[in-house]
């Protein structure tokens, strides 16, 4: 075998590595959540039966099922499923800031971000939605094969310090779930929410954190390095700056918040040492299709 074709194979099973236990740990994550449990059948356009009810005032005679009426002193009117499949785009932060971890078992904001990310698209797969990237790097799609591309695009890591959403190519009326540490530019977060809610976007914004940036737990000397190595910070005094510290977190995700809620989104803090099925079951709730 050739030297270059050595370090081709080389090189290709080194980016190949992290997509089965990615995509693995994604379908375990799924498995702990039961799509009809969690509320995604509601009445709507479609023909599958799904429920009777009282009839209502507004309800035309003729949708009234009179061989279930007659069994009773009052009218009823079958309703459908809601059958008309929504679009939703992810955007996953897979800057460098992300592979920061405190945790032994070495979990790091980028694994839990994609996991969690990724066991959400199975989930709205499962439930009928179409699931893409966004910025054109994946167009929504149904099916299986749509999931494996998600995960080996969502296993390649970038450069940057920190990630900023993309909100190119969504689509109007869709949902978008934005899942990052957000310690990037808030203005340029402002940026991308408001051109997605502008095309009528509805979605969340799943923030992971180390449970070391929630508890800043250092002490005397320390080196605040970014995971770029691009910027480095040394203080003699590390206690000094924890107040300081949490204040300015604190900040932030009120503004995300606000950002979320002036958007018609939702907002959502999630820590890595959390369960990650909470995560799952929150974010599902929050792509939920409202009809």
């Amino acid at each position: 075998m050739s030297d270059a074709l050595l370090t081709l194979r080389t090189q290709a099973e080194a980016l190949a590595a992290p997509f089965p236990p990615l995509l693995a740990e994604a379908e375990h994550l799924a498995s702990t959540v039961l799509v009809g449990d969690h509320g995604r059948r509601r009445a709507g356009v479609g023909d599958t039966f799904w429920q009777y009810r009282p009839a209502q005032n507004y309800d035309e005679m003729r949708s009234i099922d009179w061989r279930r009426s007659a069994r009773s002193d009052a009218l009823f009117v079958q309703d459908k499923e809601w059958q008309i499949a929504q679009s939703i785009l992810l955007w996953v932060d897979q800057s460098a800031s992300m592979s920061f971890t405190s945790l032994k078992d070495g979990t790091t904001k980028a694994a839990r971000a994609r996991t969690l990310a990724l066991a959400t698209a199975i989930l709205l797969l499962r439930g009928g939605e179409r699931v893409g990237l966004t910025g054109g790097l994946l167009p929504p799609r149904r099916g299986a094969p749509q999931i494996e591309k998600m995960a080996a695009l969502l296993s390649e890591d970038q450069a940057d310090d920190f990630g900023t959403p993309n909100a190119d190519g969504m689509l109007p009326h869709s949902r978008a779930l934005f899942v990052s540490d957000f310690m990037g530019d808030l203005s340029a977060i402002e940026k991308a929410i408001e051109k997605a809610a502008n095309r009528d976007v509805r979605g969340a914004l799943v923030q992971i954190l180390d449970p070391a940036e929630e508890a800043f737990p250092y002490d005397g000397r320390t080196i605040f390095e970014s995971m770029s190595g691009a910027m480095i910070h040394e203080t003699l005094k590390a206690r000094d700056l924890k107040s300081r510290y949490l204040e300015r977190l604190a900040e932030r995700k009120d503004r995300l918040a606000s950002l979320a809620r002036s958007a018609g989104w939702q907002f959502h803090t999630h820590h890595t040492d959390a369960s990650a099925t909470s995560a799952l079951l929150w974010t599902y709730t929050a792509l939920e299709r409202r009809a």
